[in-house]
């Protein structure tokens, strides 16, 4: 970022209602919550940080991942790791929780790349889903997205048959998320863990196997988006490198102020400069994949 205050003014704090919490196997959950201002803001990539219960003192960061600015609510799909987000999963409807966001950087598609492949690990499913709709709602371009999504756990939605032929995919991996399909878009997962229709194994694998099956000239008009665990986020640069496609990654880092203050979230990016030190929460999370591994 060349302006360090370009985030001011772009974040709201307000007192979101909890609309609904589903619960899911793995100690998965879906959390919607009433937050107009931020849901007329929020892009794909951005996150918002979350009271989670006033017993607990520190916010957490959670992706957004699915925002409705004209009925104004957000969503966050999260899994219980630690007290605070086993308070949040104690949420219920009607009650109320501080919201701040949007923050960050978002993911960023260019239109001389109209085939976006995005692959999301685990809880970095949720902005692979948002990007997923807002490319969707682009009239003014013609996206053609494939999306790959792997999980060990119990995948946080009901895993059908895709209605979408997809060639390139190994035979029997059909598995995908319902919702995409509804909107045309392809997917496919993948798991260690067996689930019947995803493919066994890594999910940056699956995608390797696919992009091999590509001619050069479709190559030419993908570029990769990543979010997931970092070993998943290393494989997925490594695989853009393999296929020489330009990679955006959304990076996960502990986090306290999220708002660029504190500076506790800082990674070392590779810049035309040199190596610097920049913010995950307010210069990222969304960077380059080649700045980052």
């Amino acid at each position: 970022m060349n302006d360090k205050r370009t985030h001011r003014n772009t974040i709201f704090v307000e007192e979101a209602e909890v609309l609904q919490q589903q619960v899911f196997d793995g100690q998965q959950f879906i959390l919607r919550v009433h937050a107009p201002q931020c849901a007329a803001r929020a892009q794909p990539g951005t996150f918002a940080h979350l009271t989670c219960d006033p017993a607990v003192p520190m916010r957490r960061p959670l992706s957004i991942m699915r925002a409705n600015a004209s009925e104004g609510w957000i969503e966050f799909l999260y899994k219980i790791v630690g007290d605070g987000l086993r308070h949040l999963a104690s949420r219920r409807p009607g009650d109320t929780l501080s919201v701040m966001g949007p923050i960050g950087q978002p993911f960023r598609a260019s239109s001389q790349r109209p085939r976006p492949v995005l692959i999301g690990g685990g809880v970095g499913i949720p902005p692979m889903v948002f990007f997923s709709e807002w490319l969707h709602r682009d009239d003014d371009h013609d996206w053609q997205p494939m999306v790959f999504m792997g999980s060990e756990l119990p995948f946080p939605f009901t895993v059908k048959p895709s209605t979408i032929v997809v060639p390139g995919i190994p035979d029997g991996v059909i598995g995908c998320m319902p919702l995409l399909d509804d909107w045309g878009i392809p997917s496919r997962l993948a798991s260690l863990s067996g689930f019947a229709g995803c493919y066994d194994g890594f999910v940056t694998t699956l995608a390797d196997h696919w992009l091999m099956s590509l001619p050069r000239e479709t190559l030419g008009e993908i570029e990769l988006f990543a979010c997931g665990p970092t070993p998943m986020l290393r494989a997925a640069a490594a695989l853009a490198k393999k296929h020489e496609l330009p990679c955006q990654v959304s990076l996960e880092e502990f986090m306290a102020c999220a708002v660029g203050g504190c500076a506790g979230c800082v990674v070392e990016v590779r810049t035309a400069d040199g190596p610097a030190m920049k913010r995950v929460c307010v210069d990222g999370p969304v960077f380059d994949a080649y700045s980052v591994f």
